[in-house]
C-alpha cells in the first residue's frame, strides 16, 4: 500500500513561484534567516509604498510585481500627502514597533527587489513622483539638481 507523505505545513510553499522568488530576492538582500521574515518586511514596505504612491506608476510597479505582492501595495489607499523618505522610514517602523535602523534595513532589501523587478526607468518615474528622501531607499544616490 502506497501512501503519500507530506511533511509538516512550515515546509510547504505557500506563495506561489513569482513571490517565492520575490521573498528569496529579499531575503538574500536582507540577509534574513527565513522566507517568513522576508515576507514580514515585504508587507511592511510594500503596503507602506502602497500608501504613497499614485497614477500610472502604481499600476505600472503592480504589474511588475508577483500577485501577492501587487495585491499588499494596491489594497492600500494613497495617503493625499506623500511623505519624504524619512518621514516614511518613521512611520513604518511605528507601525511596526521596529526600530529605524531595522526598519531601514528591512525597507531597503525590499525595494532592492522591487527595482529589480521593476526595471529603472519605472522606479525613476516613481521616484519623480514621490517627495525628497525615497532615492536613498531604493539604493540610489539623492540628487537634487542645483538652483
Amino acid at each position: 500500500m502506497i501512501t503519500e507523505v507530506r511533511g509538516p505545513r512550515e515546509h510547504q510553499q505557500p506563495y506561489s513561484t513569482g513571490y517565492g522568488q520575490l521573498l528569496e530576492m529579499v531575503r538574500y538582500e536582507g540577509a534574513y534567516p527565513t522566507r517568513e521574515r522576508a515576507d514580514e518586511a515585504v508587507r511592511l514596505a510594500l503596503a507602506g509604498l502602497g500608501r504613497q504612491l499614485t497614477g500610472d506608476e502604481r499600476v505600472d510597479l503592480a504589474r511588475c510585481l508577483p500577485l501577492e505582492a501587487a495585491r499588499v501595495l494596491t489594497s492600500q489607499i494613497p495617503d493625499p500627502q506623500p511623505l519624504t523618505g524619512w518621514v516614511f522610514a518613521k512611520d513604518i517602523a511605528t507601525r511596526s514597533d521596529a526600530s529605524l535602523a531595522t526598519t531601514r534595513w528591512d525597507i531597503g532589501a525590499v525595494f532592492t527587489a522591487v527595482s529589480a523587478q521593476a526595471g529603472p526607468l519605472l522606479i525613476n518615474r516613481i521616484l519623480h513622483q514621490l517627495p525628497t528622501g525615497w532615492a536613498l531607499l531604493f539604493g540610489r544616490a539623492d540628487l537634487t539638481p542645483a538652483a
